[in-house]
């Protein structure tokens, strides 16, 4: 079998492999919690995440799920505002917000930019600040927003993969220099770079997906941003689903995660994090999952290696 289907991939193929959306409310954030996280300083520090209940990104990524809790339409004036109230009077206290929006926080038809001022002065009390967004919309919206904010911004784009044929096919619009250019103009106004990497996307083996990975993290060190985050790619959204069937896609393991979070905190360039959300479907060991689980927690918040958990499952 060809490693790339025959068939193509656009944003019609995509969402035609769709099941239904969630229901949400656009005045209620569809998810937020709190979690600890260590920061450029080497302290641990509290953090506040709030998935905002927001329209879907308009560029239809392959591997993306996060179009099951986006409304159709962009949500009105204020509902923002709501959302962020909403969670954060029920969180404690911390000093790292994150905002993410399924999709980019400057596209305007996303986040109201006369919401800007409201969502800056919820904003007021925290050290920093992390959105998300594409290269696309990085532009005067950014450096509007950045004027109003007393935390220091940051900004995650999803680098996904520096695999040129698999970049291309997952339909991410993005290329290369796209990102570089993003990442370089960020930096000239002081404002950091998160990058998201996947770990074995679409159409790459096992060991491929962690050599790609961790070039992956090379090249956004090299770009210039300061913080990696590693996601094990997920099947689940009708599209991947089709592809697992057909034999183009498998998950990740947790032992190739392990893998690819040694390497990049072992390049001493900069902050690596694994993705730990919903890990145990990457486990297909139960006797070692919990020591798996904990070795990747404590690197996260050490960004120490460690020796690989051994077990007979390996």
């Amino acid at each position: 079998m060809s490693r790339y289907p025959d068939f193509r991939i656009d944003g019609r193929w995509i969402r035609s492999r769709r099941g239904q959306k969630s229901p949400v409310d656009p005045h209620t954030p569809y998810g937020y919690f709190h979690e600890k996280e260590l920061s450029a300083r080497g302290s641990i520090e509290e953090v506040n995440t709030l998935l905002l209940t927001n329209r879907e990104c308009p560029f239809t990524c392959l591997e993306c799920d996060l179009w099951k809790h986006t409304t159709n339409d962009p949500v009105p004036d204020g509902a923002i505002p709501a959302q962020m109230k909403y969670a954060l009077t029920r969180l404690p206290e911390a000093s790292l917000l994150k905002l993410y929006n399924s999709g980019s926080f400057f596209d305007p038809h996303a986040i109201p930019v006369q919401d800007y001022p409201a969502i800056a002065s919820l904003a007021e009390n925290f050290a920093s600040l992390l959105v998300e967004c594409h290269p696309a919309f990085l532009g005067k919206d950014c450096l509007n927003f950045q004027s109003l904010l007393r935390p220091k911004l940051e900004v995650a784009i999803g680098l996904e993969t520096v695999h040129p044929e698999v970049l291309r096919r997952l339909n991410k619009q993005m290329t290369l220099d796209a990102f570089r250019r993003g990442v370089d103009f960020l930096g000239r106004q002081g404002i950091s770079t998160r990058a998201f990497i996947l770990l074995r996307p679409p159409f790459l083996s096992e060991e491929e997906g962690v050599e790609w990975a961790c070039r992956s993290i090379d090249f956004a060190f090299e770009a210039g941003a300061e913080v990696c985050s590693v996601i094990p790619v997920r099947s689940g959204n009708g599209a991947m689903d089709m592809l697992v069937r057909k034999g183009y896609h498998r998950e990740p393991s947790l032992r190739s995660l392990e893998q690819v979070l040694n390497y990049g905190i072992g390049l001493g360039k900069g902050r690596v994090f694994a993705d730990l959300w919903d890990l145990e479907r990457f486990s297909g060991c139960e006797r070692c999952f919990e020591a798996r689980r904990s070795g990747l927690e404590t690197m996260n918040l050490s960004q120490e290696r460690a020796e690989p958990v051994v077990c007979e499952c390996t």
